[in-house]
This record gives C-alpha cells, sequence and structure tokens, in this order.
C-alpha cells in the first residue's frame, strides 16, 4: 500500500464506514478518508479511495492479477511473494503487501464474502467466490509465518478445441479424436495432477455436446463452464457451523439421475460418488469426469482404492468399470509448465479380470502417434465422422 493509504488509515476509513452503516462506494470512501483529517488534493483522494475501496470490498493488490486474463492461478505465500500461473508455469510477481496482517484481512474477508468462517478456531477455508473464483486459505499457526492464500480463476468462457489445440494442449489433428469421442458417446474420464488441465479440457470438450442433449454437472465447486444451451449445474454444500446442511457429491450423483441426464458428468471424482457414477454409467447414461491420478495406467487403481473405501469390493468394481469406461485421456504438464495431452487409453481386461489400461495414442509435436490400444479405439469410434489423426 502506498505512504498516503497506511494501514492506520485504512482501519479508520472502515471503522468510520461500519459506525455510519453505508456501503462502501467510491464516494463514501472519500468521504471517510477526509474524516480522516488529512488533507489530500483531488487526485490523491481519487487514487487512495480507489486503492482502498480495492482493500474493503474487492481482492485488495491481487485484483489486477485476478483481472488479467492469462492469469489462471494466483498463489500468495508470503507479504512479498505473490505468484501467478499464466498456463507457463509459476512466476513471481512485484505485487507486494504491507504486512502479513493484510494478507490475513484479505483472506478473512475472501472467506465471509464465501459465506465461510476463517479464524484461530477454523484456521482454513476452501470456498467458491460469487464470481466463481476458487478460494482456499490457511492461517497461522497452521500456515507457518504467514497466511497463504490460493485463487484458481474460473473465467466466465471456456476455451474452444480450437484454442486448446493453438495453445498446444491438443497436438494437431488431435482435434478431430476428441470430436469422434464425444460423437460416438463414449464415456470417458480426464487425469492428470493438480493444475493439469482437466476442468479446462473437460469444459471444451462438453462444448461439443450436440445441442439437443441435456448435461448434468456435480462438482465440488462449480468450475466448469462448457459453452452449451442445455447444462444444469448442482454443486456441493459443506455443513455449517452446527454441522447440519452437508450435501456431498455422491448426493448430488443421485439426484443427477432424477434428473433426466443425456450426459452425466461428476467435474472431479474423489470418494463415494464414483459408486454412483459406474452404476450411472452402466444403466444407459453416457458419462465423463475427472480424476486426479500420476499416469493413464493408475486411473483404475486409483478408482479402486475410492470404491473400496465406498464398500465397492473389488471385482464388483472392475466389473462395473469394464463396462462403464471406455477411455482415458491424460495431461501432464511439462517441465516449461505447458499442459498437453500426453496419452489417450482405451481400457480392457487383463487375463485375470481385472481392468487395465492400454495407451492407444501417445503426444507428439506434430500429431499423435499410434500405440498397441489404436484399433481398439478405432474400432469404438467407427460410425463418427472423424479423420485419421495421425
Amino acid at each position: 500500500m502506498s505512504a498516503v493509504v497506511g494501514a492506520r488509515m485504512l482501519d479508520g476509513v472502515r471503522q468510520w464506514l461500519a459506525e455510519s452503516g453505508k456501503e462502501p462506494t467510491p464516494a463514501r470512501v472519500a468521504e471517510a478518508l477526509r474524516a480522516q483529517g488529512r488533507v489530500l488534493g483531488a487526485t490523491e483522494v481519487l487514487g487512495a479511495a480507489s486503492q482502498l475501496r480495492s482493500e474493503l470490498v474487492g481482492a485488495g493488490p491481487l485484483e489486477p492479477l485476478l483481472a488479467d486474463r492469462s492469469v489462471t492461478d494466483v498463489l500468495v505465500s508470503a507479504p512479498d511473494r505473490v505468484w501467478v500461473d499464466r498456463g507457463g508455469g509459476l512466476e513471481l510477481t512485484g505485487v507486494t503487501f504491507e504486512d502479513a496482517d493484510a494478507v490475513r484481512r484479505l483472506a478473512q474477508r475472501l472467506a465471509a464474502v464465501a459465506g465461510r468462517r476463517l479464524d484461530d478456531a477454523r484456521p482454513w477455508v476452501d470456498a467458491r467466490l460469487p464470481d466463481g473464483t476458487r478460494l482456499h486459505a490457511v492461517l497461522p499457526p497452521v500456515a507457518v509465518d504467514s497466511t497463504c492464500l490460493s485463487l484458481r480463476v474460473v473465467r466466465p468462457r471456456a476455451f474452444t478445441l480450437a484454442e486448446l489445440v493453438e495453445a498446444g494442449t491438443v497436438p494437431p489433428g488431435g482435434d478431430r479424436v476428441l470430436r469422434a469421442l464425444l460423437h460416438a458417446r463414449l464415456s470417458f474420464l480426464i487425469s492428470g495432477g493438480t493444475g493439469s488441465g482437466k476442468t479446462t479440457l473437460l469444459s471444451a470438450l462438453l462444448g461439443l455436446v450436440g445441442p439437443g442433449e441435456r448435461i448434468v454437472l456435480a462438482e465440488d465447486s462449480a468450475e466448469l463452464r462448457p459453452d452449451h444451451p442445455h447444462v444444469v449445474r448442482l454443486e456441493s454444500r459443506s455443513a455449517n457451523q452446527e454441522g447440519a446442511g452437508h450435501v456431498g457429491l455422491d448426493d448430488l450423483v443421485r439426484q443427477a439421475l432424477r434428473m433426466r441426464p443425456d450426459r452425466l458428468v461428476v467435474g472431479e471424482v474423489r470418494g463415494a460418488e464414483v459408486v454412483h457414477l459406474l452404476a450411472a454409467l452402466n444403466t444407459g447414461h453416457d458419462g465423463s469426469g475427472t480424476v486426479h491420478a500420476n499416469a493413464a495406467g493408475d486411473v483404475p487403481a486409483r478408482l479402486e482404492a475410492l470404491g473400496t473405501a465406498a464398500g465397492l469390493d473389488r471385482t464388483a468394481l472392475h466389473s462395473q468399470l469394464a463396462a462403464a469406461l471406455s477411455v482415458v485421456i491424460h495431461l501432464v504438464r511439462d517441465r516449461q509448465g505447458r499442459r498437453r495431452i500426453a496419452e489417450v487409453h482405451v481400457l480392457e481386461r487383463d487375463p485375470s479380470g481385472l481392468v487395465v489400461t492400454v495407451p492407444a495414442l501417445r503426444w507428439g509435436a506434430r500429431s499423435f502417434s499410434e500405440g498397441p490400444g489404436w484399433q481398439r479405439l478405432k474400432t469404438l469410434l467407427e460410425g463418427a465422422a472423424w479423420g485419421d489423426p495421425t
């Protein structure tokens, strides 16, 4: 914060507004500034009023970063350590906070905007802001030295598949396979690590679904933004301070099945909802979602772990998985931080009856290259209008 607008002045403005019961409009913030007894010129008042209003109701010093359309993540690890990701890895910015208390105040204010509590008794929060931005914050002493703040920006418009090809996420010609995957109505999962672009790719693919189809989304935090005329969005809800009102993803999936979905989409499969999703995909519904995994080959084991924790035995889970899911698309971030599709796998049973994934396509700078599962994928895509990706 500038020397004109210090922490003491900010506290004074906040107190003045609270006592007056007035909304922090630009005019009232300017009025509160003058009430502090400081003689400021008109230009200084306007600049300070804008800065103070940002501190009081906006994202403070982070607002310019969040407004940058190229930024996907804003991470604060200390007052002088603010990082952003623009798709090419983390970059340290020149943005700073006055002190650790300023970071804490911002985190608590954003949590309050999201309707959540953040204090010493509940030192972390995971929530969604009204504009869709995903908020995570941890207070000291759980976070050593300073409040840690993580903001995942959700853009109002999904990327198109053409834009993902241009960005290098999809190799040249790979978009034809992905379009065919949607047209053939195959159920699929997108796997990858945190920040690898799973939600971005899934949103783009759902935008290719026919306009006559009804898509029902079930998410922990509403991040999917498919460009589609018929989308129903369901979001889970945490329990209130009395421990009541919890609505989990498994609840949402059960309700979604009663809403006549043509495609059922789970934003991230990470719990008991896997049982209901697999059951749905085995009863005539098409579906998709994302899952955290180190590699496409790890997806069956990941789903097995989730299913077992939910009470589904190993044999039953693999039987349902074999019938429910056809394709896994795996995303990675390379050493330069760029997101790309590393592999496309098909699912098959091994001699023991367990489901394994087989590489059908692998990333190539000029196009996908074929793997041992290519003929199987090609057979699954028969009937869809597409061209050879290689």
